[in-house]
């Protein structure tokens, strides 16, 4: 499977938290081409601020590798990470991150807190913006648009 691939998953993962009445972000975590971790949001499910797609895939790769750190591991994501998940990726050491739409309002990697270009930053993964940036923002809209 390539990177447009794992960004499928992505969005499958962002379609089942749509599903579940959860705002659409999906993430995945490859390591030496093989996925081990996939989630979507589950903020409304588990009741907890925490649960972005991002933080449960991140917690799921750690326990999957019994290690704290993710350091030849890239994460694909439908959604600009918001600060809290771009700092948790941060301390991971993810190597790549991938992202589908960008988030001018809540992102924390190319917009708003930016935390990556922060010097207290101990790492920053190379980062790729716009992947199935349509596909992405479409499930987002159309998922908002349903709710007002």
């Amino acid at each position: 499977m390539s990177g447009p691939g794992f960004m499928t998953l992505a969005l499958a993962e962002a379609e089942a938290a749509s599903a579940r009445g959860e705002v659409p972000v999906g993430a995945v975590i490859v390591k030496d081409g093989q996925v081990i971790a996939q989630a979507g949001n589950r903020v409304e499910e588990l009741g907890d601020s925490t649960a972005h797609a991002e933080m449960l895939a991140l917690r799921a790769a750690t326990l999957f590798l019994g290690d704290k750190r993710l350091e030849d591991c890239d994460l694909y994501v439908t959604l600009e990470p918001c600060p809290m998940c771009a700092a948790a990726i941060s301390l991971a050491r993810i190597r790549r991150l991938y992202f589908g739409a960008y988030d001018p309002k809540s992102g924390g990697v190319e917009h708003g807190a930016k935390v990556f270009d922060h010097a207290t930053c101990h790492h920053r993964p190379e980062v790729y913006g716009g992947l199935e940036e349509r596909r992405s923002a479409s499930l987002l809209s159309r998922f908002f648009a349903e709710r007002r």
